[in-house]
């Protein structure tokens, strides 16, 4: 399936306006450092020292200096040129640069110009593919055919079911001013088209369904923000315990890998491998 240049004109415009502020997104609130921590966890899984990694929608670099702080040598990535500029600026703020082997504009719904087996891992953390629309497991795909055989992609997608429980006021708000067919719309295809912030959320069944499609095997999923989308002040209580804090993270990536719990957070994250030869 062809990419659809209008889904990338306006993830890179929306991208290129938000500037900065996505610098902020995974530790602005405590339930966002959960899930940075979520994430931060499975590139430990995954990412061993020496890797060449492919880094699809960078941003400004919160795992690209991760990844760096693990051995990794990064292709950093981005369907927005401000963001790649950020990512530049902020990993070399935190001594990281070193490990960036380049950067360029990509879109993960066309990875046509990256010959096969390049590298060792790609990873699609902050929804990349929900960017993607009709054109996703396509592009789940091309992630697969530019890793190595016995390779990873890691990706983070956004949920359906846990994005609507956690912004339930913000959308019976929103039924006021765009009309309820709307979500009933959205609710039924995962297509969220009323906000400048264009994007795709998953059922975990849909991700199952495409993994099972394509040349490898699921080494595993979890929710993110599923028991820590709850009471803030809670939250808030648990960080500023250590030994708290602590349990909180290993209860939520334990329990948050269970097919119940699957779908209940903000974002679905999964890791593949792809087939070997």
């Amino acid at each position: 399936m062809m990419p659809d240049a209008t889904n990338a004109e306006r993830s890179r415009r929306f991208y290129d306006e938000l500037g900065i502020i996505e610098w902020d997104r995974m530790t602005r609130s405590v339930a966002s450092r959960v899930s940075m921590e979520l994430h931060r966890r499975m590139l430990a899984r995954f990412i061993t020292p020496g890797a060449r990694v492919l880094e699809i929608g960078a941003g400004p670099g919160r795992f690209t200096i991760e990844l760096a702080g693990l051995g990794a040598t990064v292709v950093v990535s981005d369907i927005s040129p401000v963001q790649l500029e950020l990512n530049e600026r902020m990993v070399a703020e935190a001594g990281a640069e070193s490990s960036v082997e380049d950067r360029f504009v990509l879109d993960v719904a066309d990875l046509s110009a990256i010959p096969d087996v390049s590298f060792d891992a790609v990873v699609a953390f902050g929804g990349p593919l929900s960017y993607a629309f009709e054109a996703a497991e396509a592009a789940l795909g091309d992630c697969l055919r530019v890793t190595r055989p016995g390779g990873c992609v890691l990706a983070s997608v956004m949920s359906l079911v846990g994005s609507l429980r956690y912004h339930l006021a913000a959308v019976a708000e929103e039924m006021s001013l765009f009309g309820a067919e709307v979500f009933d719309t959205m609710v039924r295809t995962g297509e969220q088209r009323h906000t400048p912030h264009q994007c795709r959320m998953f059922r975990w069944s849909e991700i199952a369904d495409m993994v099972n499609r394509l040349p490898c095997e699921l080494e595993v999923a979890s929710a993110s923000n599923a028991i820590s989308s709850g009471d803030p002040e809670a939250l808030d209580s648990f960080e500023r315990d250590t030994d708290r804090w602590q349990r909180l993270l290993t209860w939520e990536e334990e329990l948050t890998k269970e097919p119940g719990t699957l779908d209940a957070g903000t974002h679905i994250l999964f890791a593949v491998r792809r087939a070997s030869a």
